[in-house]
């Protein structure tokens, strides 16, 4: 806390507004959009280490979310004032910090798959000005983001390493996916007895199941893309690389919310939204490239 104190205590109007920019580097919706980009029209690899990471990590930091249960730090310390406009997205516990473990796996991610050393080190600048954003705005400590930020580096060092190449090895991309499934099938036990038993409410639990189903959903794709769909990210021309990532994002909205108005809002709904968007991503979304966006196709 000491370390908030001191930045509450520099605190000015042009940083509150810079970091309270730069820390929506780290929101959900920016890693969901370059994954798509990348998986659909530019490199497929460099996205499924990007999800692979993104995903397994995403699932241990809401583990322990609700396995440690620490507050925030205003509610710690009430003495201690956030910046008001942060408020709306720091919601949850505060161990670890979801922002760092997205931007982290996101920006690492990328900076570990390229040649060029400025790149790198813009990647690895931008994932650590995300953290220190948290920890400026007040909504989390130097633990946190600590914490956050190293196990999205393990997870993308694994990925970097289980993801190699493209070899097609049923064995090791069927071990892969199952792994990712018993990983996320593991969140989920421990989040629903937790909630039976009075430890959290009900949002916490949908937030795993939430992790847990886009989890499950992209171990599911990644094994069938890999194994048997295996499209290429050409295109005829550029203009439909445009129209290719357009309809693909569309078909992530229309899910996202189309199955929340037909079938309403509950902790099944909620873990199924996030399983089909993932499989529309890696598997369902693939074979309409396969069929009429590749430079090839009639």
């Amino acid at each position: 806390m000491e370390l908030l104190r001191f930045l509450e205590g520099i605190r000015a109007p042009f940083f509150d507004t810079l970091f309270g920019l730069i820390t929506r580097l780290g929101e959900e919706t920016l890693v969901i959009v370059v994954v798509c980009i990348f998986f659909w029209c530019v490199n497929k690899r460099t996205a499924y280490v990007i999800g692979f990471a993104y995903f397994l990590s995403g699932l241990t930091v809401q583990g322990m979310k609700i396995c440690f249960r620490i507050d925030r730090p205003w509610v710690i310390d009430p003495a201690f004032n956030p910046i008001p406009s942060a408020l709306e997205h720091a919601t949850g516990y505060s161990f670890p910090s979801g922002h760092t473990q997205s931007a982290t796996t996101l920006f690492c991610a990328l900076g570990a798959q390229v040649k060029h050393k400025p790149v790198k080190a813009a990647c690895l600048l931008a994932a650590i000005l995300v953290a220190f954003s948290r920890m400026y705005l007040g909504v989390h400590t130097l633990l946190d983001v600590s914490v956050s930020f190293l196990i999205s580096i393990l997870f993308i060092f694994l990925a970097v390493k289980t993801l190699s190449d493209d070899s097609g090895n049923n064995k090791r991309e069927l071990a892969l996916s199952l792994f990712m499934v018993l990983f996320a099938c593991a969140v989920i036990f421990i989040a629903m007895s937790l909630f039976y038993n009075g430890k959290i409410e009900q949002v916490y639990l949908s937030d795993c199941l939430k992790a847990a189903g886009a989890g499950v959903g992209f171990a599911i794709g990644m094994y069938v893309e890999r194994m048997y769909i295996k499209f290429s990210v050409s295109a005829k021309n550029a203009l439909w690389q445009v129209l290719k990532f357009v309809l693909g994002l569309a078909g992530v909205l229309l899910i996202k919310e189309g199955i929340k108005l037909v079938l309403g809002d509950s902790l099944a709904v909620d873990a199924l939204r996030y399983f089909l968007i993932t499989i529309w991503v890696t598997a369902v979304f693939p074979l309409i490239i396969r069929r009429f966006f590749t430079a090839n196709a009639e």
